[in-house]
């Protein structure tokens, strides 16, 4: 259950300094965790308790996909990439 996703993403919480890279259910919930001790919304803790039941890839694919709609909702979606990722990739290419 901790392959990756089909649709990973970045995330971050306004006024951290730090993204926050969600690439498994695993760091999903951890995430999420953080998020509901956050903010205390009971929309995210629903959220929460559906993604500690997610017991197979495909309700893991759809609990973080439903996490990163709320992040998107919720303006914490990290769209740019990076200047330390930007360098690597084109450095790659």
């Amino acid at each position: 259950m901790s392959g990756l996703p089909t649709d990973y993403f970045d995330a971050s919480f306004p006024g951290a300094t730090q993204v926050v890279h969600v690439t498994s259910l695993h760091e999903a919930k951890v995430f999420a965790r953080r998020w509901v001790i956050r903010d205390k919304d009971p929309a995210l803790k629903a959220l929460l308790r559906d993604m500690e039941r997610a017991n197979s890839s495909a309700t893991a694919d759809i609990a973080i996909r439903k996490l990163k709609q709320a992040v998107a909702s919720r303006g914490l979606l990290v769209t740019a990439m990076p200047q330390q990722q930007a360098e690597f990739v084109a450095r790659e290419s």
